[in-house]
């Protein structure tokens, strides 16, 4: 890519990659409603949060977040193994946004874990390993069809 393209198509991806992680935090939050019926509606936020920020490799620092994460290991290990049963549909976007985070890293020099990320997805179920990666118009016309059947992206006009 030159630079001109990265510094203008790089943004874009991750904003794609940020509309895949809404629709996770969503629907992570709707099963954690169903599986922890006698957690007050705060907690199922605070745990849609951790999963999404373990699974995508973005811990929060923050103090409050980081211990909520360390106190409850168990339920964002049990919540990301739901995943490939309970959340089947979201494999195919989850997929492509790692992929495209990992290809935003690579291009901007922030390599750390993604490698990692990727293989983790891949042993919990969630990556499909025979998934092309995909060019940029498709994932960003993924992201516009799932981000509209959630609510999250409308039509321009």
């Amino acid at each position: 890519m030159t630079e001109q393209v990265e510094r203008e198509f790089i943004p874009a991806l991750r904003e794609g990659v940020e509309i895949v992680k809404m629709i996770f935090f969503m629907k992570v939050r709707d099963r954690a409603e169903t599986r922890y019926p006698d957690e007050d509606r705060g907690y199922f936020g605070m745990l849609a949060g951790a999963v999404v920020n373990d699974f995508f490799g973005t811990p929060n620092p923050e103090p409050r977040f980081r211990d909520f994460a360390e106190q409850n290991r168990e339920r964002i290990d049990k919540m990301l193994a739901d995943v490939p049963v309970h959340m089947e549909p979201l494999r195919i976007p989850l997929t492509d946004a790692l992929r495209v985070q990992f290809l935003c890293d690579h291009q901007e020099g922030l390599e750390d874990g993604s490698g990692a990320i990727l293989k983790r997805a891949r042993e919990l179920g969630i990556l499909i390993e025979d998934r092309s990666v995909p060019l940029p118009r498709q994932f960003m016309n993924l992201v516009y069809q799932v981000g509209k059947a959630h609510g999250l992206v409308r039509d321009q006009g």
